[in-house]
């Protein structure tokens, strides 16, 4: 909207009012569809427009208490409104006095130049109000174990990280307290958000989405899962087949999520070798996904909490002593000795040796190249380390499947890595 236009007219304001008049339209809209609410979408509206005016009052008043005054106006027409028609004691409405409120401030904001941000939120208002069943339903679904992972995920990120200190110490510099938990935050974050979904889906999507999460949560895990339950019969072994290659093709995407965050420099030459084994694998997992016949039971593996304080402190730790031992070995034997460390650390945990090779990376330590290849091994190994889980658990009818799956896997990394 031209600006000078709106200054000779001395209408320069009509763009703020407009966006108040949007979003009590937007928040409105939603609270009409609810018969119990006491204000609908005619009330919402101006309510926000309401708030954009004292706001531009008490600007030009230079007086805050007009602004004060409004939001006190607008809690006595609400408190009014109930006294008047008394609400449902099933549906005491404190959802729609706090949305009003919220929309009387969002339009107050508007006027400070916070129009971005207030539409943000009343997206997210609205959001929030609509999926109140979907919400509800998800609450009730959720177990005291569950929230205590999400307690324990919040001690570890709001509480333990920022008292750390951010400066590097020991040998190469190599450690950084602040850093080495941060990385503790991220891996813990990501299975985390795996462990949640899995808990809250469970087995209605199918064999495909319980492989993404499971490689989410661990990779190991569902391994293991699937393997002890994929004798029941063929349909099954199929679907166990299906479920552990998609579990380790997740942990490609996996550590380019994580390197993308830790070292986003390395990250052209991961994408350029992990993409050969995505779609091989990928491929070989749709194959055995056509395999299964309908009513295939599926099983959620029952995977540990990520965020249990023993498990962070314990991944913790093994960062910081691959990281040590990475860069003594690296220094000592070259990339020789760093790819050794790769190779014996990537059999139980291929996290710790991506995240300490990419912090190597950062600090100039490692070449994109030396830290490509050590990831590869990493994962290699880890690999090896899950196939020799299945034949000893799930034994070689189902070994022969996933033999299928993951050498497309890891013939798809070789040729990227060749051709680096």
């Amino acid at each position: 909207m031209d600006t000078a236009f709106l200054q000779v007219h001395g209408i320069e304001a009509l763009p703020q009012f407009l966006t108040s008049f949007a979003i009590g339209l937007l928040i409105g809209l939603e609270r009409e569809r609810n018969p119990s609410a006491k204000a609908g979408l005619r009330t919402f509206t101006l309510v926000a427009i309401f708030g954009t005016l004292c706001a531009l009052l008490a600007s030009k008043a230079g007086s805050p208490w007009i602004l004060i005054a409004g939001l006190v106006a607008v809690a006595g027409m609400i408190v009014a409104a109930y006294i008047n028609a008394p609400p449902d004691p099933t549906e005491p409405g404190t959802t729609t006095v706090i949305a009003l409120l919220m929309s009387y401030g969002l339009g107050a904001m508007i006027w400070y130049d916070l129009a971005k941000l207030a539409v943000m939120l009343a997206i997210g208002i609205t959001a929030l109000l609509y999926f109140k069943p979907e919400l509800r339903g998800i609450s009730q679904r959720l177990t005291r174990r569950d929230l205590v992972a999400v307690l324990q995920f919040s001690v570890l990120t709001f509480i333990v990280l920022p008292i750390l200190p951010d400066e590097n110490f020991g040998p190469y510099n190599a450690f950084n307290p602040y850093q080495a938990w941060l990385m503790v935050v991220l891996i813990s974050g990501i299975s985390l958000a795996g462990y949640a979904a899995l808990q809250l889906i469970g087995t209605r999507y199918g064999a495909p989405l319980l492989g993404f999460l499971g490689g989410l949560v661990s990779s190991t895990a569902t391994t293991m899962i699937y393997a002890k339950h994929s004798k029941s019969d063929q349909a099954m072994l199929n679907l166990a087949a299906s479920v552990i290659v998609i579990a380790s093709m997740v942990v490609l995407l996996r550590l380019l999520v994580v390197s993308s965050v830790v070292a986003y420099g390395s990250l052209p030459g991961l994408i350029a070798v992990f993409a050969g084994g995505l779609l091989a694998g990928l491929a070989v997992a749709i194959y055995h996904w056509r395999q299964l016949r309908k009513g295939t039971e599926l099983y959620v593996p029952a995977t540990a909490n990520p965020a249990e304080l023993h498990a962070a402190f314990g991944f913790g730790l093994l960062y910081v002593v691959v990281l040590f031992v990475s860069a003594w070995m690296a220094d000592i034997a070259g990339s020789q000795g760093l790819y050794a460390v790769a190779l014996v650390s990537g059999l139980t945990d291929v996290d710790a040796i991506t995240l300490s090779s990419l912090r190597l990376f950062n600090l100039g330590q490692l070449s994109e190249q030396q830290t490509v290849i050590a990831i590869v091994i990493a994962f290699l190994s880890n690999l090896a380390f899950k196939f020799g889980m299945v034949v000893f658990i799930g034994g070689w009818n189902l070994a022969r499947q996933v033999a299928v799956g993951f050498a497309a896997i890891t013939g798809g990394v070789l040729i990227g890595l060749f051709a680096l």
